[in-house]
């Protein structure tokens, strides 16, 4: 006998909704199994005698998607517009002390706004929303009208889902901040202060490199100072149109800074050898900006106290897919990563990591990462472009829910890697350069008494070329003999070489 469809598996298919994804499918059959596919979706199979519904029914069908499926806010919202607000009251009132039969009522209202004619439940013992054992939560409101411990991310206008998958739990195990105070204990305070002096400039010229732009020093200099002083603005501050807008002018050119929030359809797109333009990502249409923006505050404040990583995700790549100036969207998105960390004091006072760094020499995963957000939305949105090449979004109703409820779980699991690498091998790495840099430079002063800006030169050309000085730089150096040029060679070689 076939398999049949159980859950929001059935309620995908009963409604026609096939532009969502669901990243937990049930299946009734003869017996248990768990396929776990390529992209992290999860197809389950369920013994029949143990899980058959009494009633086939879509209520019948939501209540076990709440009890075995997947968080998929945007999915409920669809299928909740489906079905009768009558069929919904009646199934409530069958069972008003049920626990799911609650989560029902509170999810309808939720996602709908609107409110349903039943009663407030009377007193009895509230139930979690959704399980803190699964996904990551935030800070608990109790509703008193269906007994309900409101425990999500956000808000009904910008409210994020992240799983606790096995890899985001094991990089959670690190103490990072115990690994940077070990860390710190290897080098010198001079080294640990030229370090991040460095480091600072180096983060902001990657996160203009990501974008292929080249910075001006003064711009340079502006998003330095933006970066020594992260997380030390109220977050409601932060995060007002005001401040993000002061923010946005600060690090892209005069000629493209925003007054305000986007009032246009905004998209990502890049023109082809034969002028076409691929589109990658449709941004929110406008009319959502303020209320997306709003929760995405809210969603900051309620997340105080979840682990800095987590907090740092939903927020920063909850900014960037809102998207809302027309640029500098990026620079501001890795910059509030950083803002977050240093704010849940992820690092010691004063010190940076260098995330744009990693992410900029390794393109391809940062861009998966956007991408994991961005394909399934593309797969569905439709839109026009006029002449002018005004894009004009078509189903707005039916893709709102992508936007206010996205799924960043994949997210996280990136940025979560990203961070431990940066730990573990790139900051070290930068802190062993320096330490060899300065011993070099030294042995090298010691052979050839020559001004600091040659012996920087020197190092720089010798590293650049794999531990050989460059023929092709041998001008500038005619002031040096050739046994010189070796000897100096050879202090780089035996001081860089001892340093891996």
């Amino acid at each position: 006998m076939s398999e049949k469809p159980i859950g929001s598996t059935w309620l995908k298919k009963t409604f026609q909704l096939p532009n969502i994804k669901l990243s937990h499918e049930s299946y009734l059959g003869t017996r248990s199994k768990v396929d776990i596919l390529l992209d992290g979706s999860i197809i389950e199979t369920y013994q029949k005698a143990q899980y058959a519904l009494k009633a086939d029914n879509p209520l019948s069908h939501l209540e076990f998607a709440l009890k075995y499926d997947d968080v998929q806010m945007s999915f409920y919202q669809a299928v909740l517009k489906c079905i009768p607000k009558t069929d919904i009251v009646e199934y409530i009132k069958s069972a008003p002390n049920s626990k799911y039969s609650r989560k029902i009522g509170f999810w309808y209202e939720f996602l709908t706004r609107e409110r349903l004619p039943i009663k407030d439940r009377p007193s009895i013992n509230y139930v979690d929303l959704i399980d803190s054992k699964r996904y990551f939560t935030g800070v608990l409101v109790k509703n008193t009208r269906w007994r309900i411990n409101y425990n999500l991310l956000g808000d009904v206008c910008f409210c994020p889902t992240i799983k606790k998958t096995i890899s985001i739990t094991k990089a959670l195990e690190l103490d990072y901040p115990e690994m940077l105070r070990e860390l710190s204990k290897n080098y010198s305070p001079e080294v640990l202060t030229r370090a991040n002096n460095y480091l600072y400039k180096k983060e902001t010229r990657s996160s203009y490199q990501i974008e292929k732009e080249e910075p001006t020093p003064e711009r340079i200099e502006r998003f330095v100072s933006l970066l020594s002083n992260a997380g030390k603005k109220d977050i409601r501050d932060l995060l007002s149109e005001e401040s993000l807008v002061m923010l946005q002018n600060q690090i892209v050119d005069p000629r493209f800074a925003a007054i305000g929030f986007r009032d246009f359809q905004n998209y990502i797109g890049q023109t082809t050898w034969n002028y076409d333009e691929t589109i990658h990502y449709v941004c929110p249409p406008p009319e959502f900006l303020s209320d997306l923006m709003k929760d995405l505050s809210n969603t900051a404040i309620r997340m105080e106290g979840v682990n800095p990583i987590i907090r740092a995700t939903a927020v920063a790549f909850g900014f960037v897919f809102i998207h809302p100036f027309e640029d500098g969207n990026g620079r501001i998105h890795r910059f509030l990563i950083h803002d977050f960390l240093s704010r849940d004091n992820f690092l010691p006072p004063g010190m940076i990591i260098p995330v744009s760094a990693h992410m900029v020499n390794n393109l391809k995963l940062y861009d998966d990462a956007l991408e994991a957000y961005s394909k399934p939305i593309m797969q569905i949105i439709k839109y026009t472009k006029d002449k002018k090449q005004k894009l004009t979004v078509l189903n707005v109703s039916e893709v709102e829910g992508f936007f206010r409820f996205p799924d960043l779980t994949a997210q996280t699991e990136y940025l979560c890697s990203v961070i431990k690498t940066t730990i573990s091998q790139d900051l070290p790495n930068e802190l062993n350069f320096l330490q060899n840099y300065d011993e070099a430079k030294e042995l090298m002063k010691q052979k050839v008494d020559m001004p600091d800006k040659l012996i920087d030169l020197f190092i720089r050309f010798t590293h650049q070329n794999s531990g050989i000085f460059p023929k092709r730089r041998r001008n500038t150096f005619l002031m040096l003999k050739d046994d010189e040029i070796e000897a100096l060679q050879s202090i780089f070689q035996d001081v860089f070489t001892l340093g891996k």
